[in-house]
Protein backbone atom coordinates (compact mmCIF):
# COMPACT_ATOMS: atom_id res chain seq x y z
CA UNK A 1 0.00 0.00 0.00
CA UNK A 2 0.88 3.47 -0.74
CA UNK A 3 -1.48 5.38 0.55
CA UNK A 4 -3.45 4.30 3.72
CA UNK A 5 -5.40 7.10 5.16
CA UNK A 6 -7.56 10.43 3.89
CA UNK A 7 -8.86 12.83 6.20
CA UNK A 8 -10.31 16.58 6.01
CA UNK A 9 -8.50 18.57 8.92
CA UNK A 10 -10.35 21.56 8.29
CA UNK A 11 -13.03 21.77 5.73
CA UNK A 12 -12.39 23.86 2.77
CA UNK A 13 -13.22 27.57 1.81
CA UNK A 14 -15.76 26.41 -0.94
CA UNK A 15 -18.35 25.02 -2.33
CA UNK A 16 -17.13 20.92 -1.60
CA UNK A 17 -17.32 22.11 2.23
CA UNK A 18 -20.99 21.45 1.67
CA UNK A 19 -20.80 17.49 -0.10
CA UNK A 20 -21.71 15.22 2.49
CA UNK A 21 -18.42 12.69 1.93
CA UNK A 22 -16.34 15.87 2.36
CA UNK A 23 -17.73 16.34 5.77
CA UNK A 24 -17.44 12.60 6.52
CA UNK A 25 -13.71 13.31 5.83
CA UNK A 26 -14.07 15.82 7.84
CA UNK A 27 -15.21 13.83 10.83
CA UNK A 28 -14.04 10.29 10.34
CA UNK A 29 -11.71 9.86 7.67
CA UNK A 30 -11.10 7.39 4.89
CA UNK A 31 -9.34 4.20 5.03
CA UNK A 32 -7.66 1.99 2.17
CA UNK A 33 -6.93 -1.23 2.89
CA UNK A 34 -7.12 -2.44 -0.67
CA UNK A 35 -5.33 -1.85 -3.66
CA UNK A 36 -7.82 -1.43 -5.76
CA UNK A 37 -10.26 0.84 -4.17
CA UNK A 38 -13.43 2.46 -6.26
CA UNK A 39 -15.34 5.45 -5.65
CA UNK A 40 -19.03 5.11 -6.70
CA UNK A 41 -22.31 7.44 -6.30
CA UNK A 42 -24.64 9.61 -8.47
CA UNK A 43 -23.44 12.79 -10.49
CA UNK A 44 -22.61 15.37 -7.85
CA UNK A 45 -21.22 12.95 -4.92
CA UNK A 46 -17.91 14.31 -5.28
CA UNK A 47 -16.06 11.57 -6.84
CA UNK A 48 -14.09 13.50 -9.46
CA UNK A 49 -14.14 16.45 -6.76
CA UNK A 50 -11.96 13.57 -3.87
CA UNK A 51 -9.98 12.47 -6.76
CA UNK A 52 -8.38 15.78 -7.86
CA UNK A 53 -7.86 16.59 -4.31
CA UNK A 54 -5.78 12.71 -4.14
CA UNK A 55 -3.81 13.81 -7.18
CA UNK A 56 -2.88 17.61 -5.47
CA UNK A 57 -2.16 16.42 -1.82
CA UNK A 58 0.15 13.72 -3.66
CA UNK A 59 2.06 15.88 -6.13
CA UNK A 60 0.52 14.62 -8.94
CA UNK A 61 -1.08 17.38 -11.77
CA UNK A 62 -5.28 17.41 -11.03
CA UNK A 63 -5.58 18.50 -14.76
CA UNK A 64 -3.97 14.83 -15.43
CA UNK A 65 -0.89 13.57 -16.27
CA UNK A 66 2.45 12.13 -14.08
CA UNK A 67 3.60 12.76 -10.74
CA UNK A 68 5.85 15.68 -10.15
CA UNK A 69 4.89 16.86 -13.44
CA UNK A 70 2.80 19.55 -14.56
CA UNK A 71 1.45 20.08 -18.55
CA UNK A 72 -2.14 21.76 -18.40
CA UNK A 73 -2.04 24.35 -15.57
CA UNK A 74 0.25 25.70 -13.14
CA UNK A 75 -2.55 26.80 -11.18
CA UNK A 76 -3.03 26.14 -6.94
CA UNK A 77 -4.31 22.63 -5.99
CA UNK A 78 -8.14 22.73 -5.20
CA UNK A 79 -9.27 24.69 -1.93
CA UNK A 80 -10.51 20.90 -0.84
CA UNK A 81 -6.84 19.40 -1.98
CA UNK A 82 -5.20 21.75 0.46
CA UNK A 83 -6.71 21.14 3.35
CA UNK A 84 -6.64 17.17 2.35
CA UNK A 85 -4.36 15.19 4.47
CA UNK A 86 -2.95 12.12 2.81
CA UNK A 87 -1.05 9.39 4.82
CA UNK A 88 1.65 7.81 3.07
CA UNK A 89 3.70 4.49 4.08
CA UNK A 90 7.74 4.41 3.80
CA UNK A 91 6.82 3.21 -0.04
CA UNK A 92 4.44 5.26 -0.51
CA UNK A 93 6.69 8.49 0.21
CA UNK A 94 9.64 7.25 -1.61
CA UNK A 95 7.39 6.94 -4.70
CA UNK A 96 5.19 10.14 -4.58
CA UNK A 97 7.35 12.53 -2.74
CA UNK A 98 10.81 11.50 -3.75
CA UNK A 99 13.42 12.39 -6.39
CA UNK A 100 11.42 13.73 -9.42
CA UNK A 101 12.73 11.00 -11.71
CA UNK A 102 11.56 8.53 -9.63
CA UNK A 103 8.29 9.16 -8.71
CA UNK A 104 5.28 7.05 -10.01
CA UNK A 105 2.13 7.99 -10.35
CA UNK A 106 -0.54 8.88 -12.87
CA UNK A 107 -3.93 10.48 -13.11
CA UNK A 108 -5.99 9.52 -15.94
CA UNK A 109 -9.01 12.01 -16.53
CA UNK A 110 -10.90 11.42 -18.87
CA UNK A 111 -11.99 15.21 -19.48
CA UNK A 112 -8.64 16.49 -19.94
CA UNK A 113 -6.92 12.96 -21.65
CA UNK A 114 -6.62 14.56 -25.00
CA UNK A 115 -5.32 17.68 -24.02
CA UNK A 116 -2.59 15.82 -22.12
CA UNK A 117 -1.92 13.78 -25.00
CA UNK A 118 -1.01 16.69 -27.35
CA UNK A 119 1.68 17.67 -25.15
CA UNK A 120 2.99 14.18 -24.46
CA UNK A 121 2.57 12.13 -27.25
CA UNK A 122 5.28 10.28 -28.50
CA UNK A 123 8.16 11.72 -25.64
CA UNK A 124 10.15 9.19 -23.53
CA UNK A 125 8.05 7.47 -20.96
CA UNK A 126 4.54 8.06 -22.52
CA UNK A 127 2.90 6.29 -25.02
CA UNK A 128 4.11 6.11 -29.12
CA UNK A 129 1.75 7.94 -31.59
CA UNK A 130 -0.69 10.13 -32.18
CA UNK A 131 -4.33 9.80 -29.74
CA UNK A 132 -5.75 12.06 -32.60
CA UNK A 133 -4.77 9.18 -35.06
CA UNK A 134 -6.95 6.40 -33.37
CA UNK A 135 -10.50 5.97 -32.04
CA UNK A 136 -12.01 7.75 -29.30
CA UNK A 137 -11.40 4.56 -26.92
CA UNK A 138 -8.32 2.71 -28.69
CA UNK A 139 -6.89 6.25 -27.20
CA UNK A 140 -7.92 5.91 -23.67
CA UNK A 141 -6.77 2.31 -23.98
CA UNK A 142 -3.47 3.17 -25.46
CA UNK A 143 -2.92 5.48 -23.03
CA UNK A 144 -3.91 3.16 -20.22
CA UNK A 145 -2.01 0.31 -21.16
CA UNK A 146 1.30 2.29 -21.27
CA UNK A 147 1.15 4.41 -18.11
CA UNK A 148 -0.29 1.88 -15.48
CA UNK A 149 2.00 -0.66 -14.63
CA UNK A 150 4.23 -1.61 -11.51
CA UNK A 151 4.74 0.04 -8.57
CA UNK A 152 2.62 3.42 -8.51
CA UNK A 153 -0.55 5.23 -7.22
CA UNK A 154 -2.69 5.47 -10.13
CA UNK A 155 -5.82 7.59 -9.81
CA UNK A 156 -8.40 7.37 -12.68
CA UNK A 157 -11.67 8.81 -13.24
CA UNK A 158 -13.96 7.72 -14.76
CA UNK A 159 -11.84 5.88 -17.19
CA UNK A 160 -14.33 3.80 -18.95
CA UNK A 161 -15.99 7.10 -20.60
CA UNK A 162 -14.85 6.12 -23.81
CA UNK A 163 -14.75 1.88 -23.74
CA UNK A 164 -16.87 -1.00 -25.21
CA UNK A 165 -17.72 -3.43 -22.89
CA UNK A 166 -15.44 -5.55 -23.76
CA UNK A 167 -12.67 -2.85 -23.15
CA UNK A 168 -13.92 -3.01 -19.38
CA UNK A 169 -13.48 -6.24 -19.47
CA UNK A 170 -9.79 -6.17 -20.78
CA UNK A 171 -9.44 -2.62 -17.97
CA UNK A 172 -10.39 -4.89 -15.36
CA UNK A 173 -7.96 -7.32 -16.14
CA UNK A 174 -5.25 -4.59 -16.53
CA UNK A 175 -5.92 -3.49 -13.16
CA UNK A 176 -5.96 -6.68 -11.76
CA UNK A 177 -2.53 -7.28 -13.05
CA UNK A 178 -1.14 -3.83 -11.68
CA UNK A 179 -2.47 -4.66 -8.05
CA UNK A 180 -0.69 -8.00 -8.13
CA UNK A 181 2.41 -5.83 -9.52
CA UNK A 182 2.52 -3.80 -6.18
CA UNK A 183 0.47 -0.77 -7.54
CA UNK A 184 -2.56 1.20 -5.95
CA UNK A 185 -5.72 1.84 -7.84
CA UNK A 186 -8.33 4.83 -7.22
CA UNK A 187 -10.72 4.79 -9.72
CA UNK A 188 -14.36 7.09 -9.87
CA UNK A 189 -16.74 4.99 -11.57
CA UNK A 190 -20.49 4.19 -13.05
CA UNK A 191 -19.33 0.85 -13.87
CA UNK A 192 -20.71 -2.41 -12.72
CA UNK A 193 -18.18 -4.02 -14.76
CA UNK A 194 -15.34 -2.45 -13.32
CA UNK A 195 -16.28 -2.53 -9.42
CA UNK A 196 -16.89 -6.33 -9.85
CA UNK A 197 -12.98 -6.86 -10.21
CA UNK A 198 -12.77 -9.32 -6.92
CA UNK A 199 -10.46 -8.54 -4.33
CA UNK A 200 -11.65 -4.42 -4.53
CA UNK A 201 -13.11 -1.91 -2.02
CA UNK A 202 -15.98 -0.36 -3.07
CA UNK A 203 -16.93 2.89 -1.49
CA UNK A 204 -20.25 4.35 -2.38
CA UNK A 205 -20.56 8.64 -1.73
CA UNK A 206 -23.70 9.52 -0.74
CA UNK A 207 -26.47 11.84 1.05
CA UNK A 208 -25.00 9.89 4.16
CA UNK A 209 -21.86 10.22 3.68
CA UNK A 210 -18.99 7.61 3.15
CA UNK A 211 -19.61 3.83 3.10
CA UNK A 212 -18.25 0.38 1.83
CA UNK A 213 -20.88 -1.61 0.39
CA UNK A 214 -21.05 -5.08 -1.85
CA UNK A 215 -21.18 -4.72 -5.44
CA UNK A 216 -24.67 -6.61 -5.22
CA UNK A 217 -25.96 -4.12 -2.95
CA UNK A 218 -24.73 -1.10 -5.85
CA UNK A 219 -28.09 0.92 -6.69
CA UNK A 220 -26.20 1.15 -10.48
CA UNK A 221 -26.11 -2.73 -10.64
CA UNK A 222 -29.84 -3.18 -9.21
CA UNK A 223 -30.91 -0.14 -12.12
CA UNK A 224 -28.95 -1.94 -15.35
CA UNK A 225 -30.22 -5.46 -13.77
CA UNK A 226 -33.85 -3.79 -14.15
CA UNK A 227 -33.25 -1.76 -17.48
CA UNK A 228 -31.74 -4.86 -19.42
CA UNK A 229 -35.09 -6.53 -18.20
CA UNK A 230 -37.09 -4.33 -19.10
CA UNK A 231 -35.72 -1.31 -21.05
CA UNK A 232 -39.53 -0.38 -21.97
CA UNK A 233 -40.19 0.17 -18.62
CA UNK A 234 -37.65 3.12 -18.16
CA UNK A 235 -37.87 4.68 -21.63
CA UNK A 236 -41.70 5.57 -21.41
CA UNK A 237 -40.80 8.01 -19.13
CA UNK A 238 -38.19 9.63 -20.65
CA UNK A 239 -39.80 9.46 -24.80
CA UNK A 240 -42.03 11.78 -26.30
CA UNK A 241 -45.12 11.09 -27.49
CA UNK A 242 -46.07 10.62 -30.44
Amino acid sequence: MLLTRLRVPRLPADWSAELPAVRHLHAHGLTFDRQVTFLVGENGSGKSTLVEAIADVCGINSEGGKAGTRYASAGEPSPLGQSLDAELTVTGLGLLRGPRRRRRGFFFRAETLFNLGQRVSGLPGYWEGSLAEQSHGEGFFTVLDRMLAGPGLYLLDEPEAALSFRSCLRLAGLMHRVSREGGQIICATHSPILAALPGARIVELGEDGVGSVAWEQLQVVDDWRRFLAKPDFYLRYVLEDD
